[in-house]
């Protein structure tokens, strides 16, 4: 357990960023499974629909680091390509 009085504060701070994180990435994980439903369906207008929220929602979670920019391009990147297969 932590000693210094700075010590506790940054337990207190990264548990409070922890339940946030996990939030964002819960989030970020429902949209991807939308999206994977909505092609699993082909339902191409829907998908379409759905891309720029989708889109969003990967960039606001790789701005604040939660996954790295690389890892929303490429998820981007393959629903785009299954999007347009259909």
């Amino acid at each position: 357990m932590a000693n210094t009085k700075s010590a506790i504060k940054r337990i207190r701070r990264i548990s409070k960023q922890t339940s946030v994180n996990k939030a964002r990435k819960s989030r970020y994980k429902n949209a991807l499974k939308k999206m994977n439903l909505l092609i699993d369906k082909k339902n191409k207008s829907e998908a379409v629909k759905f891309l720029p929220k989708l889109n969003s929602e990967l960039m606001k979670v790789a701005k604040s680091g939660i996954i790295k920019k690389q890892n929303a391009s490429r998820n981007v990147s393959r629903i785009s390509k299954k999007i347009s297969l259909l």
